[in-house]
């Protein structure tokens, strides 16, 4: 009882700090900025608000503004519902001072903290999935821009986007306040295997193999320049039960060959401990929006973790790793969205296709059970196995 009350009053301790700066903001008078929208609202005068028919393969630019200014706010929803339209094949791109690459490029379910295709409530203080079952899609990510801003939603899947719906909020300005940085975010996705092909957690199978340097750890971002990183979407597909989070979070800044912020495991990069919680919470800058708990770590889990109050800085470089599993032993779907803070809008790697995006099917108890019927009949189906 005295941990639960000592977490809900450091809760409450930091959102009231975070509120009372909010509120100091409030309060500042700004010269020469005006609010302004670009949003689906019908033209005409009627009441079709929304953008319509972009057939798979369509890209449609839904923001398109010169000069200087901060968007401060994104809604979208769409249309048809996910079960027939995957928000893993649809790809928002951000386009900042003019450049023809992006620098915010991922598919948007995931971008907006709704990963594979799943739909599920999200809240955080920077993103959210909201009622109707995740179909509301927010961020609050602050993204300036100084000589203009494109986004463009293209449609990488086999069905049209029948309708689009959005706001874009955003602040218009003369200039930019000096040393102001350009929002960053990139997908990444990668099917890990053991090193040796011996899932040996926990030295099930002998001694491991020490990592230090992180060489075949997953890739969460490698980003140039000078910044800093602001949080991460995590998405963790695993195909047994046994706990997938012993893997160290290693990062590395500013060309160290070693981490300059190591780690002691998955959960504990995330706040958390002792393995994944076994329901859904939520917090502004870090939770477990979707857990399994019915079959241990079978199956998709989805863990944040912003830096909101924490931001990571580095001059020259940033490369954020972990280990799948601990020393690299787990096979894993693995896919993350990272987000970041530079000081110039920078060209972010290319994310994979929709192919090499595509969900991995989930593994339930009848593919376990075919499995100990492969296991038996290997040991001769003697009516005495048991399994251990």
């Amino acid at each position: 009882m005295k941990r639960t009350f000592c977490y809900i009053v450091v809760c409450i301790l930091c959102s009231v700090q975070s509120i009372a700066q909010e509120m100091t903001d409030l309060t500042r008078i700004r010269e020469n900025v005006r609010s302004r929208r670009v949003s689906s609202y019908d033209r005409s005068g009627d009441n079709h608000d929304n953008l319509r028919r972009i057939a798979p393969g369509g890209k449609r630019t839904i923001f398109d503004v010169k000069g200087a200014g901060i968007i401060q706010h994104i809604w979208i929803t769409m249309g048809p519902e996910p079960d027939k339209l995957s928000r893993n094949d649809v790809v928002i791109s951000m386009y900042w001072d003019g450049n023809d690459f992006p620098s915010v490029q991922s598919p948007i379910g995931p971008f907006f903290g709704q990963g594979w295709n799943d739909t599920y409530l999200f809240t955080s203080a920077p993103l959210a999935a909201t009622p109707a079952n995740g179909m509301g899609l927010v961020c609050y990510f602050a993204m300036p821009f100084s000589n203009g801003a494109r986004i463009a939603i293209e449609n990488q899947s086999a069905t049209e986007i029948s309708t689009l719906y959005f706001y874009i909020d955003y602040a218009e300005m003369k200039q930019l306040p000096p040393n102001t940085g350009r929002f960053h975010a990139w997908y990444n996705r990668e099917l890990t295997a053991a090193e040796d092909s011996v899932e040996n957690e926990h030295w099930m199978f002998g001694p491991g193999k020490p990592n230090k340097n992180g060489r075949h750890n997953y890739l969460i971002a490698d980003i140039k320049g000078k910044g800093h990183f602001a949080g991460v979407n995590y998405y963790v597909h695993s195909p047994t039960p046994y706990w997938y989070g012993e893997g160290d979070d290693m990062i590395f800044i500013d060309g160290g060959e070693l981490p300059a912020l190591h780690g002691t495991g998955t959960e504990d990069y995330f706040n958390t401990s002792w393995g994944a919680p076994q329901a859904p919470y939520s917090t502004p800058y870090f939770g477990y929006p979707k857990v399994n708990g019915e079959k241990g770590f079978l199956g998709r889990t989805h863990i944040y973790r912003f830096h909101i109050q924490d931001p990571v800085y580095f001059d020259d470089s940033f490369r954020f790793t972990i280990e799948h599993g601990s020393m690299n032993v787990l096979t894993l779907d693995l896919a993350s969205v990272a987000y970041w803070y530079q000081s110039v809008a920078s060209r972010i790697p290319a994310i994979p296709d929709a192919a090499a995006r595509r969900p991995r099917p989930l593994i339930g108890p009848a593919d376990i059970h075919r499995w100990r019927n492969e296991w038996r009949k290997s040991k001769g189906n003697d009516p005495a196995l048991w399994g251990n």
